[in-house]
C-alpha cells in the first residue's frame, strides 16, 4: 500500500506541473488481476481498484493499521466500472453490474472480489474511511437511485447525479459516495465550483475515449492549478481546494467523500468571477 501524505495549501503554489501530478493524480488503480490502495493522509482516506481475472482477489489486512482483517476499524464503499463481477463479504454474495454499488460496513471480516468473465473484466473502484459504528453492508443497483437533474444546456454542465451512499439512502459512519454522469453536449462538472473544509474529497474519472481528457482545476480560488486526467485517473481534493474540471467530450465521475460531516449540501460556493 502506498502513503500518500498531505500537503498544505501554501506549498502547492510552489509546486512543477510535474510535481503537482505526482501529490493529487493517482494512476494505475486498474491494473488487471491486482488490487491497488493508496492511504491518502488526509481524513485517513483509502482509495483501490480491483480487477480480478481468473482468480478472486481480498482485501487484505493492513499491517500499517495494526488491523487483523481490513474492516476491523474500516468502511468501504465499492462501485464497478467493467464488466459484471461479484463481491463476497463474509459468505454472502453480492453481484455487480456495471455502475452497481456496495456498502460494506464496519466488522466483515472478509470481502473478496471475481470477475463474471476474465475477458470482460470487473474493475472495482474502493473508497474507504475509518468507522465507529456497524451499518449494515448493502448492494446499491444503478438503477435503483434516483437521479438528480443538474446544470443547463447552455452552460454545458447538464449532468446527473447519483447519490449511493449517504444519508436518506444507506447509512454509514461518514462515507459520503456517488457518481455523476455528464450529459452528451455538456463537457463541465461541478460549476459553480465550492470548497467544504468539512471533509475532503476524492474524483475517479471514467467514460472518457482514449484520446479524452478532463481538465481539473484545483487549489485555492485565488491561485488555482490544473490538471489533465484520462479516464482511470483519479484526483485529491484537499479540504481547502476548489474541485471542477472541463472535457473534451462528456464523461463520468465517482465522487466520494469523507470528514467531520455528512451533510451533502455542506458547501461553500465559489463564485467563478473571483477565481483567478
Amino acid at each position: 500500500m502506498e502513503y500518500l501524505p498531505a500537503l498544505d495549501p501554501r506549498t502547492y503554489t510552489r509546486l512543477t506541473p510535474a510535481a503537482l501530478r505526482r501529490e493529487f493524480v493517482q494512476q494505475g488503480l486498474f491494473a488487471p488481476g491486482r488490487l491497488v490502495l493508496r492511504h491518502w493522509e488526509t481524513d485517513r482516506t483509502l482509495i483501490g481498484g480491483v480487477v480480478p481475472l481468473r482468480k478472486k482477489l481480498e482485501l487484505p489486512p493492513l499491517t500499517e493499521f495494526v488491523s487483523t482483517f481490513f474492516c476491523e476499524r474500516r468502511e468501504v464503499g465499492v462501485i464497478n466500472l467493467g464488466g459484471p463481477g461479484v463481491v463476497t463479504v463474509d459468505g454472502r454474495k453480492f453481484s455487480l453490474g456495471r455502475l452497481d454499488g456496495l456498502y460494506i460496513g464496519r466488522g466483515a471480516r472478509r470481502v473478496g472480489f471475481t470477475s463474471r468473465r476474465a475477458a470482460e473484466p470487473a474493475q472495482f473502484y474502493l473508497l474507504s474511511y475509518p468507522a465507529h459504528a456497524e451499518h449494515p453492508t448493502t448492494l446499491i443497483p444503478h438503477a435503483s437511485v434516483t437521479g438528480i437533474v443538474l446544470g443547463t444546456n447552455e452552460g454545458a454542465n447538464s449532468r446527473v447525479l447519483y447519490r449511493y451512499i449517504c444519508p436518506g439512502s444507506v447509512a454509514s459512519c461518514q462515507l459520503v459516495m456517488g457518481l455523476t454522469l455528464i450529459q452528451p453536449g455538456s463537457k463541465w462538472n461541478t460549476m459553480p465550483p465550492h470548497t467544504h473544509l468539512r471533509r475532503s474529497e476524492v474524483y475517479f474519472y471514467f467514460g472518457l475515449p482514449p484520446r479524452g481528457r478532463v481538465t481539473h482545476y484545483l487549489g485555492h480560488p485565488k491561485g488555482i492549478r490544473k490538471v489533465a486526467l484520462r479516464a482511470g485517473e483519479a484526483v485529491l481534493s484537499p479540504p481547502w481546494s476548489i474541485h471542477c474540471g472541463v472535457g473534451t467530450t462528456h464523461y463520468g465521475f465517482v465522487w466520494g467523500m469523507g470528514g467531520e460531516n455528512q451533510v451533502f449540501a455542506d458547501m461553500d460556493p465559489v463564485d467563478p468571477a473571483l477565481i483567478r
